[in-house]
């Protein structure tokens, strides 16, 4: 509707590069879906899973530029880490085990094959600031954000990495989403920022519930 109370452009861009959770028939709900709702795109639909290359030299800059780094944790040493600290009643996030790890030990793990994800390094002191434009000034933290995943073991982005590459590639200006991603928001600002690029808009948009009360999902 934004789009075309101001003659923009619609972009439908499917997001499928967890292959857990993407499959050919919820991508053609998408589009049975959307179709349905009278909603018609300009430009797509863009499937992320067919621009890996772009992403993993996006990465390649973040790397490069210092706001990137290798993380050889495994996934069972970091569901021990949780368990640990759900056992102590604590949260849990990466506590950052190889940011600052010597190239030389980084390097021998490479050597040796080790699997790996390139985790975003968040700065430690200060705050990201959202502008949204529902919510307002919203505030966060750096010190409670997580070292994030960008690529995964497999080599595939994170939806951190993809979208924020995918906005910059295509000249999205505005943003428009669930109230839900705003926690998001402050980590993707980060990439931008890393990236030198402009932020668009973000507008985060209340949830619809069902008759529970609860957030609309397929389960409805």
């Amino acid at each position: 509707l934004y789009a075309r109370h101001h003659d923009g452009t619609f972009i439908l861009r499917v997001e499928d590069t967890d292959e857990e959770r993407s499959s050919d028939e919820s991508t053609q709900g998408i589009y049975d879906a959307l179709k349905w709702l009278g909603l018609d795109w300009d430009e797509g639909p863009i499937h992320q899973s067919s621009r890996l290359d772009l992403y993993r030299d996006y990465v390649s800059l973040l790397m490069n530029s210092g706001h990137a780094y290798y993380c050889f944790c495994t996934a069972e040493e970091i569901e021990e880490k949780r368990q640990e600290a759900q056992e102590q009643g604590e949260g849990w996030r990466y506590d950052g085990t190889w940011r600052d790890r010597s190239q030389e030990d980084v390097q021998a793990m490479l050597d040796a094959g080790a699997p790996k994800v390139v985790r975003f390094k968040v700065p430690q002191d200060g705050s990201t600031v959202v502008q949204d434009q529902v919510h307002g000034e919203v505030s966060f933290e750096n010190d409670v954000l997580e070292d994030f995943v960008l690529l995964r073991s497999d080599e595939k982005p994170t939806y951190h990495l993809s979208n924020v590459v995918d906005d910059i590639e295509m000249g999205v200006t505005h943003v428009i989403r669930g109230a839900d991603h705003l926690p998001n928001t402050p980590k993707q600002i980060l990439v931008y920022e890393a990236l030198n690029a402009k932020l668009p808009v973000f507008t985060h948009l209340p949830l619809i519930l069902g008759p529970d009360q609860k957030r609309l999902s397929k389960r409805h």
